[in-house]
């Protein structure tokens, strides 16, 4: 792992966790304690954590390490990814889309699809979406109407959790839902790291037609601790090539429907 994918891997540990030991840190990256340190030491001086005496923790200013450093982690199975939902959604639809750095890169891809900007009176999609950063990308496109949620925003993942979100979901049907997960597991399911967001998540699939959980293959066998569900909820698991063919058996075997996105040629 180069030095700044390191980084970005680092500063999206602290995302998830808000708080990580030098020694916890250097494991989960398989690197020396020594270089962490160090790693630690070069992103307290550019702000964006804050030292502590056995380790570090979020700063001040991490409400905007999501859109500006999650990206560079397995970005290019994200747009992967992210080009294969694109593709599942029929011109008309609407699209729910929950916060997360994948489902950040399928808003995009469908800003991409020349069908989806053709101008006309109507707009051309309806996306609902509970993460702040997605409707700012998306409001200022003209051919895409753009639904958020209410909700409180959470400070490390720009979504809107509570029960106004709860509210609006619960008045409103979606035909296709992308809910995105830190971990995928055959037998909990898709699970994330707070309970709220877990519960938005939730109930925005259940209000679907058909709901996919899209994680790529780093996070199968990761459980976390909220879950939002499994095939109970779920008809459709979209993750990359990367997964194994016996992950992918046993996901078929809860009665998951597993489509794996094809890698561009190109990356």
């Amino acid at each position: 792992m180069k030095r700044h994918e390191r980084m970005n891997a680092l500063l999206e540990l602290l995302g998830q966790r808000g708080s990580v030991e030098v020694e916890e840190a250097a494991t989960a990256l398989e690197v020396s304690a020594a270089t962490m340190r160090r790693d630690m030491d070069a992103l307290a001086e550019q702000q964006l954590l804050t030292r502590t005496r056995g380790g570090a923790v979020l700063s001040a200013v991490t409400y905007d390490l999501p859109i500006r450093y999650k990206r560079g982690h397995h970005v290019g199975a994200k747009q992967s990814l992210a080009r294969a939902a694109a593709a599942m959604v029929e011109r008309g639809s609407v699209v729910g889309l929950s916060g997360g750095t994948t489902t950040t890169e399928i808003a995009r891809a469908l800003t991409d699809r020349p069908d989806l900007a053709e101008p006309g009176p109507q707009p051309r999609l309806t996306i609902v979406t509970n993460a702040l950063n997605i409707a700012y990308e998306l409001a200022v496109r003209p051919q895409i109407k753009t639904v958020l949620t209410g909700g409180v925003a959470h400070s490390r993942t720009f979504e809107l959790t509570g029960p106004y979100s709860e509210l609006v979901l619960g008045e409103i049907t979606v035909d296709i839902a992308f809910i995105g997960a830190n971990g995928m597991d055959p037998r909990e399911g898709a699970t994330v790291h707070d309970e709220s967001e877990g519960r938005i998540n939730g109930l925005m699939a259940q209000r679907a037609e058909r709901a996919v959980v899209v994680t790529d293959s780093s996070k199968v066998g990761v459980r976390c601790f909220a879950r939002i569900g499994g095939p109970d909820l779920f008809d459709t698991f979209l993750t990359d090539s990367g997964i194994t063919d016996a992950d992918r058996h046993r996901f078929e075997e809860q009665g998951l429907t597993t489509v794996l996105a094809e890698p561009d040629p190109d990356d």
